[in-house]
């Protein structure tokens, strides 16, 4: 891998002003602050997986990205240039080089459109002098790489499957060459079986094409599969962030591991004679987040320092980097043990 990474984010902050339902317009906004300092790095040719409950601020991640959400602070370089500090020009060249795959396949595609005219869109938006010989040639083309027929060209979105509509939004995100794709759970709407085919896919695009992708979910045995690095998130903050294997074999954080006990095992004896511990309680509202850590109010291993400072990052190995103080002097000490197999966390 080169010295400089294909996307560099640091410190990402999104904040949204909302004004309640029904307030007086003198009333004022309140903020509410979606992501709270996001800092990660991807190669070339990665896949880092973002995972997290719903409400932890995941797709606006990917949507700050992209600057379809303003980002309210931090900074997010693209082989070295501030995206952020860009002039509109320069940003709408940067949308040929990222694209994204949206959640729910169907009401992601236009309905009014065919399926070649959805996937040459961005191709015939950006570059508009493009022969229509060479826009139907690679429309085709890419058609037959992501699995679908050839003479299905002139259909309508209704006409296709859940997972075939997925397969024409992932064609739709490649017509550009893009350097990275973006897949805001692309496979949450889909039958189990699904799921897999289009995992496989993008498994398969990224080897032969070389690009970068960043694997967004709330399921984190679907990341696994497809991750080089995965991204732990709650309430907007990063919680955990290792590569695949380590994170999954080694979780440090409350948060992570309580994820990884959830995930269920093939093997009915394992899975009966492991530890589950459910989280209780709800997710904090982000208008109101807590004060200190943001997960202290769900931790079992909270203490009253929690509540003073936000944590700062503790490396607890290479590679390895965790936001508890309390978990990662464990660590240290060699009192948090592997959570393979049966999942237990030695108090």
């Amino acid at each position: 891998m080169s010295d400089m990474p294909l996307l560099k984010v640091e410190d990402l902050r999104v904040t949204f002003s909302i004004r309640p339902r029904g307030a007086w317009p003198w009333t004022p906004s309140l903020h509410l602050q979606a992501v709270g300092g996001i800092s990660f790095e991807l190669e070339k040719g990665e896949t880092l997986g973002i995972v997290g409950e719903s409400g932890s601020g995941k797709s606006t991640v990917a949507r700050a990205l992209i600057n379809t959400v303003p980002a309210s602070g931090g900074r997010v370089l693209w082989n070295g240039q501030d995206l952020l500090q860009m002039g509109s020009d320069a940003r709408r060249r940067h949308r040929q080089d990222a694209q994204m795959v949206f959640q729910d396949p169907l009401a992601a595609l236009n309905p009014r459109m065919k399926v070649g005219e959805i996937i040459a869109e961005p191709l015939t938006t950006h570059h508009p002098d493009t022969p229509r010989a060479e826009v139907k040639r690679r429309v085709g083309a890419l058609m037959e790489r992501v699995g679908l027929l050839p003479n299905q060209i002139n259909r309508y979105p209704h006409e296709f499957s859940g997972g075939q509509c997925q397969r024409i939004g992932i064609a739709r995100a490649l017509i550009l060459n893009p350097d990275l794709v973006i897949c805001d759970e692309p496979v949450s709407a889909l039958d189990v079986s699904v799921q897999a085919q289009v995992i496989n896919l993008l498994s398969e695009l990224q080897r032969d094409l070389g690009i970068s992708l960043i694997f967004i979910a709330h399921d984190l045995s679907v990341v696994k599969h497809i991750s080089d690095r995965i991204l732990v998130m709650y309430l907007g903050r990063a919680m955990e962030t290792a590569d695949a294997e380590t994170l999954i074999d080694r979780p440090v954080h409350p948060y992570t591991r309580s994820l990884v006990q959830a995930v269920p095992i093939p093997d009915p004896k394992v899975e009966l004679a492991r530890e589950h511990r459910v989280l209780e309680g709800d997710l904090p509202s982000p208008l109101r987040p807590p004060s200190g850590c943001v997960f202290r109010t769900r931790c079992p291993r909270a203490l009253p320092a929690c509540a003073e400072a936000v944590p700062e990052m503790q490396e607890v190995g290479p590679g390895h980097f965790s936001w508890c103080p309390v978990t990662a002097g464990e660590v240290v000490k060699g009192l948090i043990a592997s959570v393979s197999g049966v999942r237990t966390v030695v108090d």
